[in-house]
């Protein structure tokens, strides 16, 4: 990482947008100079330029999930069954106490609480010795987030995480919108 690749990733930070021309004039470099600089960049994995939503402005509810796994089998588990579910925003390994984060959101409170406690809740995976949750009341610095959207895809019948959400009471009841990647889903992703 030298001086002119820390200035077009900061730039393309604040504005994925930003023209090849106008990196130049930032640089110092001509357009194709520019072009080349982020084509390598892209190429070895460093940068990666997409999209990302404003949970406020969408009125997404926003929850971190500790959790102590049991097992390096539990971890495998549980990431391939919450890999494709829209909700989950994020998941890191830590080397603490509970080894595991979670980043998810709900498209309201409701929704968030049922993600919270029901059968479709990444606190429900086997292999879980213990987990707190936490909603978040702000996202302070910057309300984006890399929501998976791509992968709502509303057309199945079984959900990822192998749940179905007619059954429950909460979905029943209306206090959740069920999962974004099912035909019976009822919320705004």
């Amino acid at each position: 990482m030298d001086e002119v690749n820390r200035k077009l990733i900061s730039q393309l930070q604040q504005n994925g947008r930003t023209t090849f021309e106008e990196l130049s004039k930032i640089v110092g470099f001509s357009s194709m100079g520019v072009k080349k600089r982020v084509d390598r960049l892209l190429e070895k994995g460093v940068l990666k330029v997409s999209s990302l939503l404003n949970v406020k402005k969408l009125d997404l509810q926003a929850a971190v999930v500790l959790i102590e796994i049991e097992s390096s089998e539990a971890l495998e588990n549980l990431l391939n069954r919450f890999e494709n579910c829209p909700r989950v925003v994020n998941i890191f390994t830590t080397l603490g106490g509970y080894n595991l984060i979670a980043l998810v959101v709900a498209e309201d409170q409701d929704t968030l609480e049922s993600i919270s406690v029901e059968k479709c809740s990444i606190r429900s995976s086997a292999g879980i010795r213990r987990s707190e949750f936490y909603p978040i009341s702000n996202i302070l610095y910057s309300p984006f987030l890399l929501i998976r959207e791509h992968l709502a895809h509303k057309d199945r019948t079984t959900t990822p995480c192998n749940v179905d959400c007619r059954p429950c009471n909460r979905y029943r009841a209306r206090k959740c919108v069920g999962c974004p990647t099912a035909i019976y889903y009822k919320g705004t992703l």
